[in-house]
C-alpha cells in the first residue's frame, strides 16, 4: 500500500517549467484494517512534492524520490535506513531487486490489467476544477479499485508529466507494463484526490488522498538533494522490500 501511495504521490512532474518551482501538499489517511490476526491502526500522513525545470522531488516520512531529467537519473531515498539507490532512466526495476524477486517481477508483468473509464463526476480540489475517473486494476491475488479526479487546469504541462514521468515511475512503483502505462494513461490531468480500495485475500483497505496546496514558490536548497550521511546502494535487500510493506 505504501508503494501504491508513493507511486500515486509521484504522478505529477515536468520538464520545462519557468523559474519558479511548484510546491504541492498532498493529505493521505487509510483506514485501520486486520489480516491475519494483525491490526494496523489507521494512519495519516503528508507528502509534499517540488517540480522544477527538468527535475522532480517527492518527499514522505520514511522514503523519497527525486530524480534529474539532464542526468537521466531517479534516486530512491530510504529514511529508516538512511540509504539510497540511484537508477539509471528509463527504470527497469529489476535490475535493483535480489534475483528472487526480479524473477517474480518479470513473470507477473503480463498479469497485471488496467481499465480506466471516465464516470462523468466533476468536483474542485484545492480551487481546481478536476473530472472524474475509474480505475481498476488486477494483480494477481489482489484488486484494486481507485476514484481518481484529475484536473487539467493546473498551472504546469500535465501531458508532458504523463508522457514524459508517470509512465516511468508507474512501472518502478506499481510493476505496470507498457500496456498497463499506457491505459493509466487515460487519466486525463494531474490527480487531484483519489479513492483506492484494495482487496487482498477478501480483506479491504481504504486509502484516501487529497491535493490540500499547490503554489508556486522557491525551493528550500534541500529540496532535490540526498541527505548527508546517507549510504549508496546499488540494489534492494529483502529487507527494504518488506518496510516498504
Amino acid at each position: 500500500m505504501k508503494k501504491l501511495v508513493l507511486a500515486i504521490a509521484i504522478l505529477a512532474f515536468t520538464a520545462g517549467l519557468a523559474q519558479a518551482d511548484i510546491y504541492i501538499k498532498q493529505k493521505t489517511h487509510t483506514d485501520e484494517v486486520t489480516m491475519m490476526g494483525q491490526t494496523t491502526p489507521a494512519k495519516d500522513q503528508d507528502t509534499v512534492q517540488w517540480i522544477g525545470k527538468n527535475r522532480f522531488a517527492s518527499h514522505m516520512e520514511a522514503q523519497s524520490v527525486i530524480m534529474n531529467l539532464e542526468e537521466k537519473m531517479m534516486y530512491m531515498v530510504n529514511h529508516q535506513n538512511k540509504s539510497y539507490i540511484p537508477m539509471q532512466l528509463p527504470v527497469d526495476m529489476s535490475d535493483y531487486m535480489p534475483p528472487e524477486v526480479a524473477q517474480m517481477m518479470k513473470s507477473m508483468m503480463g498479469s497485471i490489467t488496467v481499465k480506466v473509464t471516465p464516470n462523468n463526476e466533476t468536483r474542485t480540489v484545492a480551487g481546481l476544477p478536476c473530472r472524474g475517473f475509474d480505475v481498476d486494476i488486477n494483480m494477481m491475488m489482489m484488486k484494486m479499485k481507485m476514484k481518481v479526479f484529475a484536473s487539467d487546469k493546473v498551472s504546469f504541462d500535465w501531458q508532458k508529466v504523463s508522457e514524459q514521468m508517470m509512465s516511468e515511475m508507474l512501472k518502478a512503483q506499481m510493476r505496470l507494463s507498457d500496456e498497463a502505462v499506457q491505459e493509466m494513461q487515460k487519466v486525463k490531468g494531474y490527480w487531484m484526490a483519489m479513492e483506492t480500495i484494495v482487496n487482498v485475500m477478501g480483506q479491504d483497505i481504504r486509502t484516501t488522498m487529497e491535493v490540500t496546496e499547490i503554489t508556486e514558490k522557491a525551493p528550500p536548497a534541500d529540496a532535490y538533494a540526498i541527505p548527508e550521511g546517507y549510504t549508496k546502494k546499488d540494489k534492494f535487500t529483502m529487507g527494504d522490500l518488506q518496510q516498504q510493506g
